[in-house]
């Protein structure tokens, strides 16, 4: 029995080593920032290498910074990339020299895309 453990913790660490260091560091972030009088959405993560291309939605983006990179965007072009109450964006990254994709998916803030309801009035009464 404990030889069949021990084969079964070597195999995972086997497996782990397999596993990419840039995937472990590739976990996309999403934060609603302000950016003048409107809202923006900052899209932030760790590249290796500052040549790799980043894609929203499968839009190539321009990304500032160089391995720590950022991509500042108003909410209404993140709504234009995306579908109707999207919950998450499709992040990419495409080494431009072997063209391997690496791609992630990472949470939109709650009710960014929602729908905007606009009300005329509204009551309120206490009894």
């Amino acid at each position: 029995m404990r030889s069949w453990s021990f084969c079964l913790l070597l195999g995972t660490i086997a497996m782990g080593s397999i596993a990419s260091p840039a995937w472990a560091q590739f976990s996309p972030r999403t934060e609603l920032v302000r950016c003048g009088a409107e809202s923006c959405l900052e899209i932030s993560g760790y590249r290796d290498d500052p040549a790799t291309i980043i894609s929203l939605n499968g839009q190539d983006m321009k990304a500032e910074g160089g391995n720590k990179w950022r991509i500042v965007l108003p909410v209404e072009a993140v709504r234009q990339m995306s579908a109707p109450r999207a919950r998450s964006l499709d992040v990419s990254l495409r080494n431009p020299e072997t063209n391997r994709i690496t791609s992630a998916t990472t949470r939109l803030p709650i009710g960014l895309l929602g729908d905007i309801t606009s009300l005329a009035s509204i009551e309120v009464s206490i009894s």
